[in-house]
């Protein structure tokens, strides 16, 4: 009888372990495209505080309605936190790299012996051998996969996230090279790309103009926007021009609207003086048209990048408005695509600082000064909490950051903390040449559609290239 039940045992096991692998089989590649949004240095307080700032405690941002959820550890190869460069280029190739390094192999260094970085002023100083190698990223995948791929950042398109997912080098700040490496035709063409990045949009044009351009950042007298002309690229540079394309008749698009990176989204959405950028969300919907005419699929990365630069900046409103047109672009791919067929991926590189602190009433604004909730119940009426000096705090604060050293606190009483400009208090003083740094702390992955299952429990970065991969097919 034993022998019996051990034997039915065996067999069932063998056919569950059937049913997995096939289920497996079928879960791969059963994602035509892809779209991967990177809200750069989203960490979960920048969420939390969003969704408050826009939508009320009791709302939800368009991003929160996605099914999965996980958790993502974010550390480099040689930091407890990370900076954009090597995090962005885990998501992209699966490999994790030292600070700074974009796209390379693990052994790729940033910094010589003397420890002084291999770039400087934008021009790549990088060894041509002996410092690593490139590792293959998601974008590249795709497109030899006869995918059409894009990236779209309200950054340069040669800072480090966009640039993870097209170029390599062992310094972020080679961008100069990096600028050269996405151009069709260039010397320094990144060959991988095959016929290139099919839809290239954000800021970053003084890397592609010639130096003799008022304020060029190139060495030399090269025009890179010709050579994408050259290229087959209809190419602009406003937002009157970019609204007027006509999608159907456009093969390859590339839109540099500013010199150097997009306004923020607070002053751009501002009515006068008017900022001639198309919005996020435009420039989502106009790339997703443009790679949706490829039967193959596509491979496109979207990134709020302004977010982190307000944050560095510890300029809570902005980084929140920031966020929230991030957001907006979310509800726009997911009115364009279908589930079915299409994987969206949601997340960040790395956390930051800012904190949500105190225990003000339901209903206090997110960027107005803790209220007490007991003297607030008991006197009716909103009343501030007060620190140990007898004076009010934010609910917003950050753990460090720029700004003169001093010995009090300021009154904030009669200080609107709401106001465009307002920067938050610090705990740690970098001094007014500092910039806030980066948290180490875990970020949010939330995904939706097909090959989404996976995209659960506790993740190194380096593990959702594979998951993308896969579902991909590729």
């Amino acid at each position: 009888m034993k022998l019996k039940h051990t034997k039915i045992a065996l067999q069932t096991m063998a056919a569950l372990m059937v049913v997995a692998s096939s289920n497996s089989v079928m879960a791969a590649g059963e994602a035509k495209n892809v779209i991967f949004f990177l809200g750069d240095g989203m960490g979960p307080t920048v969420v939390t505080a969003s969704r408050i700032y826009k939508y009320g405690e009791a709302g939800s941002l368009n991003m929160e309605v996605l099914k999965r959820t996980a958790r993502i550890r974010t550390n480099s190869l040689d930091a407890q936190t990370t900076d954009s460069a090597p995090s962005m280029a885990a998501y992209m190739t699966g490999v994790k790299m030292n600070n700074e390094v974009l796209s390379m192999s693990a052994n790729t260094q940033a910094y010589d012996s003397a420890n002084v970085a291999y770039v400087s002023s934008g021009a790549s100083t990088c060894p041509s051998t002996g410092n690593g190698t490139p590792v293959t990223t998601l974008l590249e995948l795709s497109k030899a996969a006869g995918k059409s791929v894009g990236a779209v950042t309200t950054t340069r398109i040669t800072h480090a996230t966009p640039a993870a997912t097209y170029a390599h080098i062992c310094h972020r700040d080679g961008e100069i090279d990096i600028a050269a490496q996405v151009v069709p035709g260039n010397a320094k063409y990144n060959a991988a790309l095959g016929t290139g990045v099919d839809v290239l949009l954000g800021g970053g044009l003084k890397f592609f103009v010639p130096s003799t351009t008022s304020g060029s950042k190139r060495n030399d007298t090269q025009d890179l926007t010709a050579q994408f002309t050259t290229a087959g690229y209809t190419y602009v540079n406003t937002g009157t021009a970019f609204k007027a394309l006509n999608v159907a008749t456009t093969n390859k698009l590339v839109g540099l609207f500013n010199m150097d990176h997009l306004n923020y989204e607070l002053d751009r959405a501002k009515p006068s003086p008017v900022v001639d950028e198309p919005s996020l969300a435009e420039m989502t919907d106009t790339a997703i048209k443009m790679l949706q005419k490829n039967s193959k699929g596509y491979f496109l990365m979207v990134e709020g990048g302004r977010i982190d630069h307000a944050l560095h900046g510890t300029n809570a409103k902005r980084a929140l408005e920031d966020t929230i047109a991030f957001d907006d672009a979310i509800k726009k791919a997911l009115s364009l695509v279908d589930l079915k067929d299409t994987l969206i991926v949601v997340t960040a590189d790395h956390d930051h600082t800012m904190t949500m602190n105190g225990y003000s009433h339901k209903g206090n604004p997110i960027l107005g000064k803790v209220s007490d909730i007991v003297k607030t119940k008991v006197n009716g009426t909103p009343t501030a909490a007060t620190a140990a000096d007898g004076l009010p705090y934010t609910t917003l604060v950050f753990g460090n950051g720029g700004g003169p050293r001093k010995s009090t606190r300021d009154d904030l009483t009669a200080v609107d903390t709401t106001a465009d400009a307002y920067l938050q208090e610090v705990g740690v003083v970098l001094g007014s040449a500092g910039s806030e740094t980066h948290g180490g702390g875990d970020v949010m992955l939330l995904s939706s559609g097909a090959g989404s299952a996976k995209f659960k429990g506790t993740l190194d970065n380096t593990k959702v290239f594979g998951l993308i991969k896969s579902a991909l097919g590729l």
